[in-house]
C-alpha cells in the first residue's frame, strides 16, 4: 500500500478517506529537520498552512508522488522544486467557497445594522437604541469586484436580499453576468455607484492596493467596504482618512496585509468591523477541503490526473511527440492575450494548422486557456480545469483545424474576442522553443527569453527605433532583442522588444508620447 503523511490537522473525514486506500500516519507539529528526516518514506504528503514544504524537504522525498494542500493556497509549498522533482502539487480550492461567501454576507449585514458595536454596548450595561440606527440592504447597490467562485456565490445570495448587483470583472462574459443577475461596470463606475463594495479578486501585481486613495475618493458618501479576499487589495493607511472624515459609513475586514495585524488604528477604529481571517473557518468548509485534498491525493497515487493539479501539465503519451512542444506555445499565447487585450472578454477562437491539426488538440486548448486565465483568477488553474473555468465564465471557445501547412509545419493561432474588438496571436515551436510569429496582421519572430516584453504600434519611419531606445536608455532599461513586423515600407508597423528590466509608468508614458508611436503595451511574462 502507498504511505501518506498528514503533517497538519485536517478534518477526520479526510483522514478516513485516505486510510480507506492507503497507510496513513498523522504527525503534527514536525520541525523542519524532523519532516526532512522522515518524508523519504512516504508517497504523499498532506499539509495545510502550518507546515513549510521547502526545497530541502522535497529533495528528501525520494518516493513522493504528490503534495496536497488542504486549502486553496500553496504559498507554503515550493512548487518549482516539486515540479523539478516530478511531484504533483494539488490543492482544494472549492471547499471553502460557500463559507467565504456566507462570511461576506455576515459582515455586510453586521455593517448595515451595527451589530458588533450594539452587542458590545449592551454587554457594557448600556441601552442605546438610537446610537445604532442601521440601514436596510434591500434596494441598495452591491458592487462585487471579481465574479469568480466566491463572488458568484455572493451575487446569488445578495439577490435574495433584493439588492441591485453591480460587478467589475473584465474576464467574464456579459452573458455570464446576466445569468447571475449582475450588471457589469468599469471599476470607476462601480466605486461611484455602489452602496456596498465587496472584494473577491486574487492578489496580483495589478490588484495590489486595488482600493487606494483615488478609489476611496470615488465612493459614495456613507458607502461601506468589505474585504474577505486578500488584505493587500486595500491600502489600509488610505482607508483611515474617509473613515475619520465621515465620508464612509464603515468597513468590514477579515484579512490584512500583515496577519495578525496587531492593535493598529484601522483595527481599533469604531467604524471598522474586524474578524481574524475567518472566511474559510466553518466545520463544513474544513470537512470539504479535507475530503477534496484526499481525493486529489488518491487520484495521483492511482495514476489518474487530479482535477486540481497546480503544476506538471499532463500530455497524453500517444501525442506527446507532436503536441508536447506546442504546450508552451499555447500557454505563451494565452498569457500574451490576457496582457494585451482590452475590453470585456467574450470568447476565444483557436485555429490549428499543419501536423498538430491531425491530432486531438484538447491538450493545446487547455494550455491556451491556462495561460489566458491563470493571471486573472484566484482559483488555481491547471490543464484539467481550465476549460471548465472558461465555461463557467461564459467564454465561448471555438476550434478550427486545417491540416494543410502554409508558413510553418504547424501553426497555432488564438483570437480573443472582446467588447473592444479582436486580438489575434499566432505561434509555433522552433528548435524546442515557443515562438510568437504573428500579432494581428504583423508577421515577426519573437522567442521570449526575457521576463518582459514591450509591444509598440508605430509608423515605419527613420528614427523610430532610436527614439524608443533613447527612452529605454534614459530609464536604465536594457533591451535584449527587438523584432519588427510591418505592412509596407514607411507604413504601419509593430516593434516587439525583449527587455531585461520592467518599464516604469513614466517611461511607458514617454514612449507613447513619441511622435511616431501610436500605442505601447508592456507585458510581464
Amino acid at each position: 500500500m502507498s504511505k501518506i503523511l498528514v503533517a497538519d490537522p485536517i478534518a477526520p473525514e479526510g483522514v478516513e478517506l485516505l486510510r480507506s486506500h492507503a497507510e496513513v500516519d498523522v504527525k503534527h507539529g514536525l520541525k523542519p529537520p524532523e519532516l526532512k528526516g522522515m518524508v523519504g518514506d512516504y508517497d504523499a504528503l498532506v499539509v495545510r498552512s502550518e507546515t513549510k514544504v521547502t526545497a530541502d524537504v522535497i529533495g528528501s522525498g525520494r518516493k513522493l508522488q504528490v503534495i496536497a494542500r488542504a486549502g486553496i493556497g500553496v504559498d507554503n509549498i515550493d512548487v518549482a522544486a516539486a515540479t523539478s522533482a516530478g511531484i504533483a502539487v494539488v490543492n482544494a480550492p472549492t471547499g471553502n467557497t460557500v463559507a467565504a461567501a456566507e462570511h461576506t454576507m455576515a459582515l455586510m449585514l453586521a455593517l448595515a445594522r451595527n451589530v458588533p458595536q450594539a452587542h458590545q454596548s449592551l454587554k457594557e450595561g448600556q441601552w442605546r437604541r438610537s446610537a445604532f440606527m442601521g440601514i436596510e440592504v434591500r434596494n441598495k447597490a452591491l458592487g462585487i469586484i471579481g465574479l469568480g467562485r466566491v463572488g458568484s456565490q455572493v451575487a446569488k445570495r445578495a439577490l435574495s436580499f433584493e439588492m441591485r448587483l453591480l460587478a467589475y470583472d473584465p474576464f467574464v462574459s456579459p452573458d455570464y453576468a446576466r445569468r447571475l443577475g449582475v450588471e457589469l461596470r468599469t471599476l470607476d463606475q462601480l466605486f461611484a455607484e455602489a452602496d456596498f463594495i465587496t472584494l473577491h479578486t486574487p492578489l496580483t501585481q495589478n490588484t495590489s492596493h486595488l482600493v487606494g486613495a483615488r478609489e476611496l475618493a470615488l465612493m459614495k458618501p456613507n458607502a461601506r467596504l468589505i474585504n474577505v479576499a486578500r488584505g493587500e487589495l486595500v491600502d489600509e493607511a488610505a482607508l483611515l482618512q474617509p473613515l475619520e472624515s465621515g465620508k464612509l459609513a464603515g468597513a468590514a475586514l477579515d484579512v490584512f496585509a500583515q496577519e495578525p495585524p496587531g492593535e493598529t488604528p484601522l483595527v481599533l477604529h469604531p467604524k471598522v468591523i474586524v474578524t481574524p481571517h475567518l472566511g474559510a473557518s466553518t466545520q463544513e468548509a474544513q470537512r470539504e477541503v479535507a475530503i477534496e485534498a484526499a481525493e486529489q491525493v488518491l487520484a495521483v497515487l492511482s495514476g489518474q490526473p487530479a482535477r486540481n493539479t497546480v503544476n506538471v501539465p499532463f500530455v497524453p503519451p500517444e501525442a506527446r511527440g507532436v503536441l508536447a512542444p506546442y504546450v508552451p506555445v499555447a500557454m505563451l499565447l494565452g498569457k500574451l492575450l490576457t496582457s494585451l487585450a482590452e475590453g470585456q472578454f467574450m470568447g476565444v477562437t483557436v485555429s490549428y494548422e499543419g501536423e498538430i491539426a491531425q491530432h486531438d488538440t484538447g491538450i493545446l486548448k487547455s494550455a491556451l486557456l491556462l495561460g489566458l486565465l491563470s493571471p486573472v483568477t484566484a482559483e488555481r488553474v491547471n490543464m484539467i480545469n481550465a476549460p471548465l473555468l472558461a465555461q463557467q465564465r461564459g467564454l465561448r471557445i471555438t476550434e478550427q483545424k486545417t491540416q494543410a501547412a502554409l508558413e510553418y509545419p504547424s501553426l497555432l493561432t488564438a483570437t480573443l474576442h472582446t467588447a473592444a474588438g479582436d486580438i489575434s496571436l499566432a505561434g509555433t515551436s522552433l528548435r524546442d522553443e515557443a515562438h510568437l510569429v504573428k500579432v494581428n496582421d504583423y508577421w515577426l519572430d519573437v522567442a521570449p527569453a526575457t521576463p518582459y516584453l514591450l509591444f509598440v504600434d508605430n509608423l515605419d519611419q527613420p528614427g523610430t527605433v532610436g527614439a524608443v531606445g533613447t527612452v529605454a536608455g534614459k530609464h536604465n532599461i536594457n533591451i535584449s532583442f527587438m523584432d519588427v513586423g510591418r505592412r509596407g515600407v514607411r507604413g504601419q508597423a509593430m516593434m516587439v522588444l525583449g527587455l531585461d528590466d520592467p518599464v516604469p509608468p513614466q517611461a511607458l508614458a514617454e514612449i507613447r508620447a513619441l511622435r511616431q508611436i501610436q500605442n505601447a503595451r508592456f507585458v510581464k511574462l
